[in-house]
């Protein structure tokens, strides 16, 4: 499960670290509770220009046959075992609509007590995290309008993730961008990233609401 981000990186150093010369102008501010419906910058590739596009893209996969875009709000992550098969995702994975998400990090939680504890998840060092994502387009039946949106894939969880939840998004190593964004088989790279490239810490649970903004959210607590 992945339903919480947070992306803080410049705009313009993300298109300088992803290669990424396309895209739409936008001026978005950073997320620090990133969630599912908000728009993220997000990392595509144009195979006819062969070159990334950067877009603020909808978090929560809407598929083409959708009658509402409140379908994208159940549709905010994609299993890497059934995303070939399953009617939501399957065209967009048939069509290599693969992208990637920069972030930070993101957050999960466990149950302790009465509370709900957040943590923080982030690669040691502190270095962008790529989240391995599908997007796909979409046709407001009322007003003609094209949506794109996305969803983040997720496998099962490493070791340090485990005692918090039995799934984990998919990170793609820096040296597999290109081959996660342009290859005609990324499989291989649905998989763990192993947990001693990862580090977690306790957060506030302020994150909790998904309202609340500020960098203080990523901060080490107790």
């Amino acid at each position: 499960m992945c339903g919480r981000v947070v992306q803080t990186m410049p705009h313009e150093a993300m298109r300088r670290l992803f290669k990424a010369p396309q895209g739409d102008l936008f001026n978005a501010p950073p997320r620090w509770n990133g969630a599912p419906t908000d728009k993220l910058a997000v990392v595509r590739r144009n195979h006819e220009a062969g070159e990334n596009s950067l877009d603020l893209i909808r978090w929560g996969l809407v598929p083409h046959f959708a009658k509402d875009l409140k379908v994208g709000a159940s549709l905010i992550n994609a299993r890497c075992e059934t995303v070939a098969t399953k009617p939501a995702f399957r065209g967009a994975w048939a069509k290599r609509r693969r992208c990637l998400i920069p972030v930070d990090g993101f957050y999960e939680w466990k149950r302790e007590g009465k509370v709900k504890q957040p943590y923080a998840l982030a690669l040691k060092g502190g270095e962008p995290m790529a989240l391995a994502g599908l997007w796909e387009n979409w046709k407001d039946p009322a007003t003609g309008e094209w949506v794109r949106t996305f969803t983040v894939l997720t496998t099962a969880p490493n070791e340090l993730i485990a005692p918090l939840h039995d799934r984990m998004p998919v990170i793609v190593p820096h040296e597999d961008w290109d081959l996660w964004l342009s290859g005609e088989d990324a499989t291989a790279l649905m998989k763990p990233l192993p947990a001693e490239e990862m580090e977690m810490w306790t957060v506030s649970t302020a994150v909790n609401k998904v309202g609340n903004e500020g960098a203080e959210l990523w901060e080490r607590v107790g």
